[in-house]
């Protein structure tokens, strides 16, 4: 167990703010802790003798030692509360009370003196404005909800109080038992990430579910839910996804990846499962608690109905799992015991007259098969039937095979017997066959976070000197961008750029030019101005007789286009050969929870438009890298479709990999586009660039 174990096994719970008046709060805890904790329940409250027919104690150092204390006093002495069970020697608290940084001002400088405190008395504090706690081993429920929890297996944490009430009394009518249970409140100290490690640690936790609305430390909740998920599920919803991220940011990754991409790439990247809803988040749940790992992605159906077996089937169609292939030898035992009007081949359908021997015949068969992982029996009811014979005969088979089985019996009443049978067993029903394959689903794809490899971040030999001296330069200007004018960083980082210069003077231009072999690429270099293409601020194939009237005319319409736009100069750039090659951008934004988002995608003029982009959240290794590459829609061109000679994949990849590591290196680099990265046979050249810095932050944390 964890350092919060305390916390879910006390011996003596305190109530502070313990009360006998009707619809209170402190009463309603007290209520709930009387009636079904193992151990010892502690009132406290100046005003009373006894609360409850309990003894009651002025306060904590008057009263016998305290494990745990759940503070239900008004938000202005819950400072002095938590002080006096401090002085006390408790360091587990619960703060029901309200009226803290959700509340604005006053309340947010109450919550940041709470925070003091419990660093300064090393507790371990939920909430506050929360439901309180439950632990359903000792029957501690520390809340002032309606209901008591059934035991279970499941630990639940929730962001939001109501939505634990409502799924208590749901699960509880469902047979859907739990471990712990955490109201979150405002996370002031203990969040996400402390209950993840303490529940991964817990062997009596199968698995841990969640309903988050943010989560506080993107990276340190990454590396927690890695570590745990190499053992125990995590499952996931998170509410509040929206644009406003993508909206207020500036470069092209900013507007494409926003907050909720990199929610998506974070929970991916720590092995987290994520539903979609609170049926999909107890469906996943119920299959991971109770049944075996799937050995394959291959399901068998059995069923007595052709319609819900053809549900079944596109229903698996649509996850990541897929039919089963039956063997030979498999489908001649089942055209043996089934009758003539039956098809043998999956979904085996036993028709309409199928008995409990018959489905389990078919079932036994199924499982043999070599290229079955998982089953899924779905029944309609019918006179010849019955589901408890049929739920008996389930679980026989789901022993002596050790394969997952999840069942579908279609109907009301008539199968809510075999349906406690079955979850006595540890096998989900479902009335709906997609949520039945959505929880053998979740199986699988557990499988294979458990089985995937997480390589460590490559560290290239890279001149992190010049890098700051280059990032440091917008000390000196007006904004915090920085353009083209600053390949050099991108040097040295080691990511190739074409031969280039800045000039400020068309004779300067010509010059440059002439030293370039072939015709040249001259854009009007301004952090001012994004599309610069979109101006004609970009002139591709120009002569050296061209350069010095070039020079002119791009600066005439780049200041047409915006007369207050700062104009550094007009960069004159070696032409590469782009008719083999493919653009590509590769980019970062860095997120408020996770920190740098690395993007890759299809570049040039097509990324706002297509959005064919893969992201995750830096750093990461090769594999991750190379995964960025495989996932966008366009990799086929990278890798040489219809004839083309394939890119330079490994350049593109180790790109990925050194950007990754210069924007880990230097978090004040806040946004960085490179685009395009042209991506050809013979390598790489990042073409372009911008980035957005933060002066101050160059100054205090980067290296």
């Amino acid at each position: 167990m964890g350092r919060l174990s305390a916390l879910f096994d006390p011996e003596t719970v305190a109530v502070v703010g313990a009360t006998d008046r009707e619809g209170a709060v402190g009463r309603a805890i007290l209520e709930n802790l009387r009636d079904g904790f193992d151990g010892e329940v502690v009132p406290i409250n100046p005003s009373r003798e006894t609360v409850l027919g309990l003894e009651c104690y002025e306060d904590a150092t008057s009263a016998p030692p305290i494990d745990l204390a759940v503070v239900v006093v008004p938000p202005d002495i819950v400072i002095e509360a938590i002080r006096d069970v401090a002085d006390a020697g408790t360091e587990n608290v619960v703060v029901i009370t309200a009226g803290f940084s959700e509340t604005g001002g006053e309340g947010a400088e109450r919550e940041r003196r709470l925070r003091e405190i419990a660093a300064e008395h090393d507790l371990n504090v939920v909430g506050p404005n929360s439901l309180g706690i439950m632990a359903t081993e000792n029957g501690m429920n520390a809340t002032f909800g309606p209901e008591d929890a059934r035991e279970g297996s499941i630990s639940f944490m929730s962001q939001s109080g109501a939505f634990i009430t409502a799924v208590l009394d749901w699960a509880n009518e469902q047979g859907i038992g739990f471990r712990d249970v955490v109201s979150l409140g405002n996370k002031t100290v203990l969040d996400e990430t402390d209950f993840v490690r303490e529940w991964g640690s817990d062997p009596n936790t199968d698995v841990i579910i969640g309903y988050l609305e943010d989560i506080d430390d993107g990276q340190g909740f990454l590396e927690a839910a890695r570590e745990v998920t190499a053992d125990t599920p995590i499952v996931l919803v998170k509410s509040g996804r929206t644009d406003a991220g993508a909206q207020a940011a500036s470069s092209h990754t900013g507007a494409i990846a926003g907050s909720e991409r990199a929610y998506e790439a974070g929970l991916e990247q720590a092995g987290v499962l994520r539903a979609r809803s609170v049926q999909e988040l107890f469906d996943s749940a119920r299959a991971l608690a109770g049944l075996p790992e799937p050995e394959s992605d291959g399901v068998a159906v059995v069923t007595n109905a052709g319609g819900p077996g053809v549900l079944t089937t596109d229903a698996v169609g649509d996850s990541t799992l897929e039919m089963a292939s039956f063997a030979d030898e498999t489908i001649d035992r089942l055209a043996a015991a089934m009758p003539d009007e039956a098809n043998v081949y999956n979904p085996i359908d036993a028709i309409g007259d199928a008995d409990v021997e018959r489905f389990g015949e078919a079932l036994e068969i199924a499982l043999e098969d070599p290229n079955v992982g998982s089953a899924v029996v779905v029944a309609a009811p019918t006179a010849v039937l019955s589901y408890d014979d049929l739920a008996e005969t389930v679980i026989e088979k789901l022993e002596t095979h050790d394969t997952p089985v999840v069942t579908c019996l279609m109907g009301g009443k008539r199968a809510r017997d075999a349906e406690a049978t079955l979850r006595e067993s540890g096998i989900p029903n479902y009335f709906d066959p997609s949520r039945a394959v959505s929880g053998l689903d979740a199986l699988a794809r557990f499988r294979d976070i458990r089985e995937r490899t997480v390589d460590e971040p490559a560290t290239f030999d890279v001149d992190r000197e010049r890098a700051r001296e280059i990032l440091a330069r917008t000390k000196r200007r007006d904004d915090n961008r920085l353009g083209v004018e600053s390949m050099e960083l991108l040097e040295a980082y080691g990511i190739p750029t074409p031969r280039s210069e800045i000039v400020d003077d068309p004779d300067r231009a010509r010059e440059v030019a002439e030293s370039i072999e072939g015709d040249v690429v001259m854009k009007i270099v301004s952090p001012d101005i994004s599309h610069k293409s979109d101006i004609g601020g970009v002139r591709v194939g120009v002569s050296d007789a061209d350069v010095a009237d070039t020079y002119e005319d791009v600066v005439a319409r780049a200041r047409n286009y915006q007369p207050d736009a700062t104009i550094v100069g007009v960069q004159i750039q070696e032409m590469l050969d782009l008719e083999a090659s493919t653009e590509t951008i590769v980019g970062m934004n860095r997120d408020p929870q996770f920190g740098p988002l690395v993007l890759f995608g299809l570049g040039g003029i097509f990324v706002e438009i297509l959005e064919d982009t893969s992201v995750r959240v830096a750093p990461f290794g090769e594999a991750e890298a190379r995964e960025m590459v495989d996932e966008i829609q366009a990799a086929p061109l990278l890798r040489g479709a219809r004839g083309r000679e394939p890119a330079d994949i490994d350049g593109v990849v180790e790109t990925i990999q050194r950007l990754s590591q210069l924007v880990t290196d230097f978090p004040s680099i806040l946004e960085l586009d490179i685009n395009p990265l042209v991506a050809g046979p013979d390598g790489v050249q990042a073409i372009d660039l911008r980035l957005t810095v933060d002066p101050d932050d160059l100054d205090t944390t980067d290296p």
